[in-house]
C-alpha cells in the first residue's frame, strides 16, 4: 500500500488524534496555532487544547496581505507568489511552536489549515446571476505538508460552496458538535472581521440550528484606524472610540443598505463593508468634516447594531446565554454597546466552555479536520440546503 494511504489508515484508527488548528483572520494581527487532543467525533467530540499561541504577523506580511486583499482588480503574480509564500511562512510558525512547546512533528498527526482569504463571493454579493458562490483563501496546504513533514487539510471552504453553502460561517459545525448543552439556548458570537453567530437550541433540534453572519465586526474600524493613523492597526482598548461621540446621521447612512434588511441566513465580506462603503455613507450623511474620534465611536456603535438587530430579529428574547469569541471581545466599548442593546447583564467567553475564546476559531477547523478524518457526516435535518452535511479540507500528504 502506498505509505502515505497507510500513514492516514493508521491516523483515521487511532483512539485519539493530535491535530493543530490554524486561523488566520482578516484583521491580520497573527496566525493563531493551537495543538488539540481529540476523541470521539460527532456528538461524542471531546478535544482538549494543549497549547495555544498566536505568532504575530510584521508589517511587511501584513502589508503584503492588504494589497491584494477584497480588492477586485489585483496583481495576478502576486497571489500566485503569495499562495505559496504563505504556506511556506505559515510552516515555519508551526514548526517554531513546536520547538517551543518541546513537541515533535511526528507527534502530530494532522494540519487543519483555513489559509487566508482574500476574497468572499457569495452570489448574493457579486449578484452575478450565471455565476455561482466562490470564496478564495491562499497559503498553499501542500507547502504546509512538505515543510513540517505533516498531513496536512486544507481549503475546508471550497467544499462547502461547491455542495451549494456559501462557504461562511463554517462555525456552526464545531460549535455544534463542541459546545451544544441540552437544557441551554446558546448563542455563540464570534467577532471577527466580520461578525457572525451560531444559534445552538437546548432541545438539540437540529432542525433549529442557525448561523449567519450579521455584519461587521471589527473589519471597518480597523481599516479606518490603519488609514487615518500610520502605525496602529486597531482601536487598541477602543482608546480612540471612547474619546468620541457616535455621529447619529452617519450611524444612520451606514445601515441604510439592503444588506440589512435581507433574511437570514447571510454571508458577507469587506468587499461590501470597507472604506469606500464608509465614504459613501460619509457623503450621503453630510459627515465628512467630522473628527478620528467620532469616526470610531460611530463605527464601533455601527457593529453593535448589526449584531444585536440579527439577534433580535431571529432569536426570541431572554431564550439564551451568548458566549463571545474573536478579537471583537476584547473592545470593551462594542461588548457594553452590545449588553446595553439586548439588555444583557453579561455575556460570557468560551473559557466557560473550556476553549479560550482567542483559540476558538483554530480550534474550530482542527475539529473540522477530526470530523473528515473519522466522522461519519453530520446530518442537519432540515437545513442540509444552507449546512450541508459534508467532509470538509483537501488532504495534502507530506511526501
Amino acid at each position: 500500500m502506498n505509505k502515505n494511504l497507510s500513514h492516514l489508515f493508521e491516523i483515521i484508527n487511532k483512539e485519539k488524534r493530535t491535530i493543530i488548528g490554524l486561523m488566520s483572520g482578516t484583521s491580520l494581527d497573527g496566525l493563531d496555532i493551537a495543538l488539540c487532543e481529540f476523541s470521539g467525533h460527532g456528538l461524542e467530540t471531546k478535544v482538549v487544547v494543549r497549547a495555544f499561541e498566536t505568532m504575530a504577523y510584521g508589517s511587511e506580511f501584513k502589508e503584503s496581505i492588504k494589497s491584494i486583499f477584497a480588492k477586485r482588480q489585483v496583481d495576478l503574480e502576486r497571489v500566485c507568489l503569495l499562495n505559496a509564500f504563505i504556506g511556506s511562512y505559515h510552516a515555519d510558525l508551526i514548526l517554531n511552536c513546536l520547538q517551543k512547546w518541546g513537541i515533535a512533528p511526528s507527534e502530530v498527526d494532522a494540519i487543519a489549515s483555513h489559509g487566508q482569504t482574500i476574497y468572499h463571493a457569495p452570489l448574493s454579493l457579486h449578484q452575478q446571476h450565471n455565476m455561482p458562490n466562490a470564496t478564495l483563501q491562499i497559503g498553499d496546504g501542500d507547502r504546509i505538508a512538505v515543510k513540517t513533514g505533516i498531513l496536512t487539510l486544507s481549503d475546508f471552504r471550497q467544499k462547502h460552496v461547491a455542495a451549494g453553502g456559501e462557504g461562511a460561517p463554517l462555525a456552526v459545525y464545531g460549535d455544534y458538535l463542541l459546545f451544544s448543552e441540552k437544557g441551554q439556548d446558546r448563542i455563540m458570537l464570534n467577532i471577527g472581521g466580520i461578525a457572525n453567530f451560531t444559534f445552538l437550541p437546548g432541545d438539540l433540534n437540529t432542525d433549529r440550528i442557525f448561523s449567519t453572519d450579521v455584519g461587521p465586526g471589527n473589519t471597518l474600524m480597523d481599516a479606518y484606524v490603519q488609514a487615518n493613523l500610520p502605525g496602529k492597526y486597531y482601536d487598541a482598548n477602543s482608546e480612540i472610540a471612547l474619546a468620541g461621540t457616535c455621529s447619529k446621521p452617519l450611524l444612520a447612512a451606514l445601515l441604510d443598505h439592503s444588506f440589512f434588511a435581507q433574511g437570514f441566513p447571510k454571508t458577507t465580506g469587506p468587499e461590501l463593508f470597507n472604506l469606500s462603503y464608509l465614504a459613501n455613507a460619509q457623503k450621503t450623511s453630510n459627515t465628512k468634516g467630522i473628527s478620528v474620534q467620532d469616526v470610531l465611536a460611530t463605527l464601533n456603535r455601527f457593529s453593535a447594531i448589526g449584531i444585536c438587530d440579527a439577534i433580535e430579529r431571529t432569536v426570541q428574547k431572554d431564550s439564551y446565554k451568548i458566549f463571545v469569541s474573536g478579537g471583537g471581545m476584547h473592545n470593551p466599548l462594542l461588548l457594553s454597546s452590545i449588553k446595553e442593546i439586548l439588555g444583557q447583564d453579561t455575556i460570557s467567553d468560551t473559557a466557560e466552555l473550556g476553549v479560550l475564546p482567542d483559540a476558538k476559531e483554530a480550534v474550530l477547523f482542527a475539529t473540522l479536520a477530526n470530523e473528515t478524518l473519522v466522522g461519519n457526516g453530520l446530518s442537519f435535518g432540515q437545513n442540509q440546503t444552507r449546512l450541508p452535511s459534508v467532509h470538509m479540507g483537501k488532504i495534502s500528504f507530506p511526501e
